[in-house]
């Protein structure tokens, strides 16, 4: 199941600052650690998201802790069986919850610097963009997709990014892409 939550500005500084308050140790040390206002914003409602998830979907009402993978992909402590991934951006939230494998990522459409574009997409990715009537949107269709599909294998962003969507990479794996005004977000299944 996909939710997103993109009215971040319905939710106030105090209401951010209340919720942080109520979240369990490890998640409220995170949102802490952010600097500014949106990034605990961002952190506060994706973690709602998963809770309000995973209360609908499996009738889990206690916040959940997690524990790290090797390359950092967060699981739920007591509950190996339920797979799940948060991702956010200026203007939205989303988490993706699962009884597979699965990982999301929300970006919002913007322009790539080519320094991005050099690193993360192949010739032929590259060319797909340049010659898109909407290079920003091709830009962030793609990135999704690869991020979508780094997250699910737990890799995370790496040095091989230009080579994600290759056929041998995707096999087993499903991936969807959702375009609205301001940002575009995909999801990567596993099987």
């Amino acid at each position: 199941m996909i939710y997103i939550n993109d009215d971040l500005d319905a939710f106030s500084i105090q209401k951010t600052e209340e919720c942080i308050e109520n979240l369990p140790l490890q998640r409220r040390e995170k949102a802490l650690k952010f600097r500014h206002e949106l990034g605990r914003k961002q952190c506060v409602l994706a973690y709602l998201l998963l809770c309000n998830g995973l209360k609908s979907e499996y009738g889990i009402t206690e916040m959940p802790d997690f524990e790290y993978g090797e390359h950092g992909k967060p699981s739920i402590i007591g509950h190996p069986d339920i797979h799940f991934n948060l991702s956010h951006c200026k203007t939205a939230v989303a988490c993706a919850i699962s009884d597979t494998p699965i990982g999301i990522d929300i970006e919002s459409i913007r322009d790539a610097k080519e320094s991005v574009i050099r690193y993360a997409m192949n010739d032929a990715e590259t060319q797909r963009i340049m010659e898109s009537s909407n290079p920003a949107l091709e830009f962030t269709k793609l990135w999704t997709i690869k991020e979508s599909v780094l997250k699910l294998t737990g890799e995370g962003i790496n040095d091989n990014m230009k080579s994600v969507l290759s056929p041998d990479n995707l096999r087993g794996i499903t991936i969807e892409t959702i375009v609205r005004d301001e940002y575009v977000y995909s999801v990567a299944r596993g099987k």
